[in-house]
């Protein structure tokens, strides 16, 4: 069992910078993928960025590439995702999940509850 809450969500200039965390509790989340979604309105629910949890591993998302940074704080049991140089386009609800495979949605069965990112032109 995994539960996750996440923070840091608002509005954002385009260029400017926001940083998410997303903190997890439970018996066991160590082992897990944990994941950045976001989905805006109208579009469909796209992976953004993902690390693991015991080695560190990261993958992103090509429209995200240079721009956003996950990481990890094993102390506070906390993810961070880090959105720097941000565009109107990275407007959406972002959601931090904890998972099994990288890239899948469906591979998440643990879910926060969502904060609205909206970067303004």
């Amino acid at each position: 069992q995994v539960q996750l809450v996440e923070s840091g969500g608002g509005l954002v200039q385009a260029g400017g910078s926001l940083r998410l965390s997303c903190r997890a509790s439970g018996r066991t989340f160590s082992s897990y993928v944990m994941g950045w979604f976001r989905q805006a309105p109208g579009k469909e629910r796209e992976f953004v960025t993902a690390i693991n949890w015991s080695d560190g591993r990261t993958y992103y998302a090509d429209s995200v590439k240079g721009r956003f940074t996950i990481s990890r704080d094993n102390a506070k049991n906390t993810v961070y995702l880090q959105m720097d140089s941000l565009k109107p386009e990275d407007t959406a609800v972002y959601s931090c999940a904890a998972g099994y495979t990288y890239y899948l949605a469906g591979s998440y069965p643990y879910w926060g509850q969502g904060t609205q990112v909206t970067v303004s032109s």
